[in-house]
Order: C-alpha cells, then sequence, then structure tokens
C-alpha cells in the first residue's frame, strides 16, 4: 500500500517519527508520500524522505499561508529526485474568504510550475472546489495531480476525473455519517482513486479524534473494498498502480 498523503513533518510527529514510518512498514504500507505545506514543512520533508527507502516528499505552499507568498521558496527543491509532487496547494474557504485573489494567485503560480516540471499537483479543496476547479480548467490536459481529501460529491468527483486528475480518500470514508466520502469511493472508476491518510488528521474508525498516522491506512482500504464489493488485493493491487503512475515511482 501507498499513503499518498501523510504530513510526518509536523510537530505531532517530532518525538516519534521514526517509530510511526516502523508502524506503518510493518502493517503493509511500503511508501509514504511526506506533503509540505509551507517553507519549514518543505524543508523538514526532504529532511525525512531522504533518510527512508520508500518515503518521497512534495513541496508546496498551503493557501492557509497564501498572504505569506514564498512560492520561490519551492523551486529549488522541484529537481531533486525525491520530490514527486507539488503541493498541498490550492483553495480553502473554509477559515477564510477574504484573501480569495492571494489564494488564486499563489495556486496558480504553483499550477504554472508543475506544468513546467512535470510534476502533479497535491490540490486542497475546502468548501472550495468550484474555485479550484475552475482555477485549473484553463490548464486541462496540461497538468495532473489528485484532489486530495476530496469532500465534494459525486458530481464534482466526476468533473475532477474529466480534468485528467485523481481523488484521494480518507479516513472520513470509515465514518457512520461520511456518505459522501463513501458514495464518491463506491462510483468513481478505481483506476482514478488514491488512498491516504492525512496524518496527524481525520484518523479513520475506531480511532476518530484520536492523531492519526499512516498505519492505519488499511482500515480505509479495506472500507473501500467492503463499499465496492472487492477484495483488498484488488483495491490494493489498483490503488498502488495508481499512486505509481501518478508520481512516477519505481518498484
Amino acid at each position: 500500500m501507498i499513503d499518498s498523503h501523510a504530513h510526518l513533518n509536523l510537530e505531532d510527529f517530532d518525538k516519534d517519527v521514526d517509530m510511526v514510518i516502523k508502524n506503518a512498514f510493518e502493517n503493509g504500507v511500503k511508501s509514504i508520500i511526506v506533503i509540505g505545506i509551507d517553507a519549514k514543512t518543505n524543508k523538514k520533508a526532504l529532511s525525512i524522505v531522504e533518510q527512508y527507502e520508500g518515503l518521497y516528499a512534495t513541496v508546496g505552499i498551503h493557501p492557509s499561508v497564501a498572504d505569506d507568498g514564498g512560492v520561490e521558496t519551492i523551486v529549488d527543491y522541484l529537481s531533486h529526485p525525491k520530490v514527486v509532487a507539488i503541493g498541498e496547494c490550492g483553495i480553502d474557504l473554509h477559515w477564510r474568504q477574504d484573501n480569495l485573489k492571494q489564494q488564486l494567485d499563489i495556486f496558480d503560480q504553483q499550477i504554472r510550475l508543475a506544468i513546467a516540471y512535470d510534476l502533479p499537483l497535491i490540490i486542497h479543496t475546502r468548501n472550495s472546489f468550484a474555485e479550484a476547479y475552475q482555477a485549473v480548467l484553463p490548464y486541462k490536459g496540461k497538468v495532473k495531480g489528485v484532489f486530495h481529501c476530496f469532500s465534494s460529491g459525486f458530481e464534482d468527483a466526476s468533473k475532477a476525473i474529466d480534468l485528467g486528475f485523481y481523488i484521494g480518500i480518507d479516513g472520513p470514508v470509515t465514518f457512520k455519517n461520511g456518505k459522501e466520502a463513501k458514495d464518491v469511493a463506491t462510483r468513481i472508476p478505481l483506476n482514478r482513486l488514491l488512498v491516504e491518510t492525512d496524518s496527524p488528521y481525520l484518523a479513520p474508525m475506531p480511532h476518530r479524534g484520536k492523531r492519526n498516522e499512516p498505519k492505519y491506512l488499511p482500515l480505509i482500504v479495506k472500507e473501500i473494498a467492503l463499499l465496492r464489493g472487492l477484495t483488498l488485493m484488488e483495491v490494493i493491487q489498483q490503488t498502488t498502480a495508481n499512486a505509481k503512475q501518478l508520481f512516477h515511482l519505481g518498484d
């Protein structure tokens, strides 16, 4: 299994990141993509992944820090052999709506970098799928990536797939009230689905409310298999192949 989105570079893991990675490997997670969100965590992501086989990094500017700018700080990392994507980037209208212009500008700069460096995008959309979709639409066919931690409905998921993107499914697919997540995970083409934990956030049941870890990825995979009437191995094989294809990961 490949955890395609984990923030092992946050302070939540400062004291035990080595053990967290070890536990993930022992639970069948053979690769983890460590996601950067700002200058500090981009640098830290690389520091972590350089120590482990099977770990990769992304570098990006998250919409929550759009006011700080800083896209120029990621350029030096984009040729690093273990950097496999740009992001986490995108639009977030949950916490703030007053700086949408800045968010769109920073997002557009990262889309252009993704095209220039032939790297996929990790896109964040919280209360903002329409805005993020419209930002990517002019570049259809030129850029690829994943709408991570997908929280919209099947219709929006279909739009993202039509752009050539993947859909990231996380812990909420295991929640009793996660109806939209379950519907999307059931109905989208399996070859467009990625599995991710978004650690330390959104721990799947029965660990909801606790610190999430990559070792819980099998719980997400199991739920998707149940929803789709597939075997665990069928979901593992296809989602692993999807991640390898999108991020150009070697065996």
